[in-house]
């Protein structure tokens, strides 16, 4: 694994919130839209369970330098 290019995947079952660390910008979008779950300070930093669905695509989809993506959850 690329130590420059981290891909960490976070899901609640019906998404999944994909980070790839080289494309991020630290825009902050994500943490301005959503702080519930987008938490750099923390450890893991994506707490995909504290808001809806709905919520964390919409603000997934705000993300300007495509670090952040989803993945549907297939059954």
């Amino acid at each position: 694994m690329d130590k420059n290019n981290l891909i960490k995947e976070y899901s609640n079952g019906e998404v999944t919130v994909v980070w790839q660390s080289s494309k991020c910008i630290h825009s902050a979008n994500c943490v301005k839209h959503l702080s519930a779950v987008f938490q750099p300070q923390s450890h893991p930093w994506i707490k995909i369970d504290n808001a809806t669905t709905a919520e964390i695509v919409a603000t997934v989809a705000k993300c300007p330098s495509g670090a952040l993506s989803i993945k549907e959850t297939v059954e």
